[in-house]
């Protein structure tokens, strides 16, 4: 860090490599950090020190940390106009409503005029099925014409919204995250915060010659909490915990991850999102509506509309939210590779996350059932990557890099620690305890 601030932000790599692994010592209680401690103490994981050898101990690994790490709160992944809190759960209210109330009415008519609709249908179906088909022209028109192209990476969006709906929003839940943390938030002083800071300011003039990035005004929020987490808010507000200062083991992951949120601020992420969400609720109110016509029981019509939310959920909202996640990823790892960032750190952190969670013995769920890529897989899609980020840097201008690959020493070093868990247990016995399962690592 003082050889970064000594350079004026131009560089962050005229240093060594960073530690991957931390000593024992140095990882126990690592979340409950003061803030008046200096940075050497309060944020260890960001001493900068050369990788000459492997360690002659690995370290206990007592990481105390969240499920999963989540890079941006469900605020900020799906924000919705405020008139949404009130209209939304009165749509579905009204489609219940009106769903139940045909049902009704067809039971309560007598067999000759049921039959009398049923055969006059049948002489209209062709009426019937030119008016459904125009509003599937109008809908299709509607999409079409709201299609947008996604700065820097060019993929086709669709934007319900402008960004205006998400000026006066984008204030109210900037003051309610101020308001929840107000009283952990880090002063300027705190050297967690000009860590964060000197980053920040870094990516964004790095990258000054995308429009999206120069247009924002970027403000600073180090929270002191234990929690893996970061996120930036839709006009540049940074919110970093102290957790995730304290889960990375270098100045290099944290500059990646920081250029991850900044992505999703400058690919307007949050907008895309709520569009969607809108988009998929406005078809959902016609097949609710469906449900509870057709449904001979209000039991049944439940069950199909919990069957129906929930297709809703796994077959468009988490796969969409998985895909964003990914933009960001490659958008963000670019912004680091022009500030000149070793970049090949970028997937050390999702295996160091992956063997946290594994030595915690936290259940792997199936990424499809997640808002976000699972850590092996991110670490993998981030190293294709690699290879394209370290010509952006080259391109740069950027110092070589020196040192040995991180990649290859995160690799070393589990090889060491399943050989000393093997060491371990072969005097002991040789069959495997069901209790104490061996660890497996099959990205690594």
């Amino acid at each position: 860090y003082r050889n970064f601030a000594a350079k004026e932000l131009r560089c962050l790599l005229d240093v060594p490599n960073a530690e991957v692994y931390r000593n024992a010592h140095h990882s126990s209680g690592r979340f409950r950090s003061q803030s008046s401690q200096p940075l050497r103490k309060k944020i260890p994981s960001l001493q900068i020190s050369s990788v000459g050898q492997l360690p002659h101990h690995l370290p206990a690994w007592d990481v105390q940390i969240v499920r999963s790490f989540h890079t941006s709160p469900s605020l900020q992944a799906a924000p919705v106009p405020l008139f949404w809190i009130f209209v939304k759960p009165a749509q579905k209210l009204f489609a219940i409503i009106l769903g139940r109330s045909i049902r009704k009415w067809w039971k309560a008519l007598p067999p000759n005029k049921r039959e009398l609709f049923k055969e006059s249908a049948r002489k209209n179906k062709w009426k019937i099925l030119l008016g459904v088909s125009s509003l599937g022209v109008v809908f299709v028109t509607f999409y079409f014409t709201h299609l947008e192209e996604t700065p820097i990476t060019g993929r086709t969006r669709l934007m319900v919204f402008g960004k205006e709906h998400f000026r006066e929003l984008s204030q109210m839940e900037y003051d309610m995250w101020m308001e929840l943390y107000k009283s952990q938030m880090l002063p300027e002083t705190d050297a967690g915060y000009q860590v964060v800071e000197t980053i920040v300011g870094h990516l964004s003039e790095s990258n000054k010659d995308i429009p999206q990035v120069s247009a924002l005004k970027w403000v600073i929020h180090v929270v002191d909490e234990p929690v893996v987490n970061a996120f930036v808010l839709p006009h540049g507000q940074v919110f970093v915990f102290t957790g995730l200062l304290e889960a990375v083991s270098d100045i290099h992951q944290l500059s990646f991850i920081l250029g991850h949120e900044i992505a999703h601020a400058v690919l307007e992420h949050a907008v895309k999102k709520a569009s969607l969400v809108h988009l998929l609720d406005f078809l959902s109110l016609i097949f609710l509506t469906m449900i509870w016509a057709i449904c001979p029981r209000d039991s049944l019509a439940v069950v199909g509309q919990w069957i129906q939310s929930k297709l809703q959920e796994f077959m468009f909202d988490r796969p969409y939210s998985r895909t964003l996640e990914a933009e960001a990823d490659k958008v963000g790892l670019q912004f680091a590779a022009k500030a000149c960032v070793d970049v090949r750190a970028s997937s050390v952190f999702w295996q160091q996350m992956e063997l946290a969670e594994a030595i915690e013995g936290q259940p792997k769920l199936p990424e499809w059932l997640s808002t976000h890529p699972s850590h092996e897989n991110r670490a993998e899609h981030l190293d294709r990557l690699i290879p394209e980020a370290l010509k952006i840097r080259e391109s740069c201008n950027c110092p070589s890099l020196s040192g040995p690959d991180p990649r290859l020493i995160f690799r070393l070093n589990m090889q060491r620690l399943l050989e000393l868990a093997e060491g371990r247990e072969a005097p002991n016995s040789t069959k495997q305890d069901p209790s104490n399962p061996k660890l497996d690592f099959p990205h690594t």
